[in-house]
């Protein structure tokens, strides 16, 4: 029997047929652009008339950009690029505030701030036993000024002796107490010494007003010891009886008291620009007139301005 010879086909097997895999990449294209396509749709359907106009500017003349619009390419309550210093983009974004909204704020943050402070006092008082003893002679209110903190004298228990301006040893405690609190805060202090209509007659030239100022600044030193900062102290005056507490009763005791201001910053500046120095004084005392201006110049002009001064008399004094 003959043998038979063995036949081997070979199939050549093409992967994907006459176009392989290239539609892949060509409808990922597709893909993109549609993406794109539906987003520009998007933002041209949610973009205002000055967004659409910002674009169109930028696409007119994206080198000059004057027609218009924001230099961004984009810019749709925002910025689209990166900016890596200070540009007009920046100065448009800025949001400016006018001068009385800032005043506005910052009166409301300082309020609040006093309300903080004046809660923390009333805390002291309710958890300090000296405080606590003495809490019916504190008085603590804000004004105007800021937070203000009395200290008045009830009757067999005054702050000071009568006439005199050294403190009773409650008193000082009290005053130690609180500039433990006070002490705490950066604020600016004032200190007024009050006294009632009882005119003072210890000795001569020395008046209620003398009192009430000693008064206010045996006030100030214990609360520096107590520690409260030198440079808090903004104001120490003594008002005698010209701001009394009880108007219809001149001579009561709670008409002597000391008063303790946390100055907010408003009337700091003010106490600190009304006492500064202005540039120019408005009335010079030390400026000659126009008329000795003149005879100082016709004396200079006529050569008469030396005058030797005469010799004096023995034992005369020539000041």
């Amino acid at each position: 029997m003959e043998e038979q010879p063995i036949i081997i086909k070979r199939k050549k097997k093409v992967v994907g047929g006459h176009h392989g895999g290239s539609w892949k990449v060509a409808f990922a294209d597709f893909a993109t652009a549609m993406i794109a396509f539906f987003l520009v749709l998007w933002l041209t359907a949610t973009a205002t008339p000055e967004q659409k106009l910002a674009v169109e500017g930028y696409f007119k003349d994206p080198v000059g950009f004057t027609e218009g619009g924001s230099p961004n390419p984009v810019d749709l309550e925002g910025s689209a690029s990166v900016i890596e210093e200070a540009t007009q983009d920046q100065e448009a974004s800025t949001i400016q505030i006018e001068d009385e909204v800032v005043d506005e704020l910052a009166d409301t943050l300082e309020q609040r701030r006093m309300q903080e402070l004046f809660q923390e006092l009333q805390e002291r008082i309710e958890q300090n036993q000296t405080l606590q003893e003495f809490k019916d002679q504190l008085l603590i209110d804000i004004t105007d000024e800021g937070l203000r903190i009395q200290i008045v004298d009830r009757s067999g228990r005054p702050m000071f002796d009568s006439g005199r301006a050294e403190l009773k040893y409650y008193s000082q405690d009290i005053l130690f107490e609180l500039a433990k609190t006070l002490g705490s805060v950066n604020n600016k202090l004032s200190i007024t010494g009050h006294t009632d209509a009882t005119p003072f007659s210890g000795r001569p030239g020395y008046t209620n007003w003398e009192l009430s100022a000693d008064r206010a600044n045996t006030a100030r030193r214990a609360l520096v010891a107590g520690g409260v900062r030198l440079e808090q102290i903004a104001r120490v005056v003594g008002l005698s009886d010209s701001v009394l507490f009880d108007r219809s009763n001149p001579t009561a005791p709670v008409n002597r008291r000391i008063s303790i201001i946390v100055l907010n910053k408003k009337t700091a500046d003010s106490i600190e620009t009304g006492a500064g120095r202005s540039d120019q004084p408005l009335i010079d005392l030390t400026r000659p007139t126009e008329e000795q201006e003149q005879q100082a110049l016709e004396q200079l002009e006529g050569g008469d301005w030396f005058q030797p001064k005469e010799e004096p008399a023995p034992g005369e004094l020539n000041w």
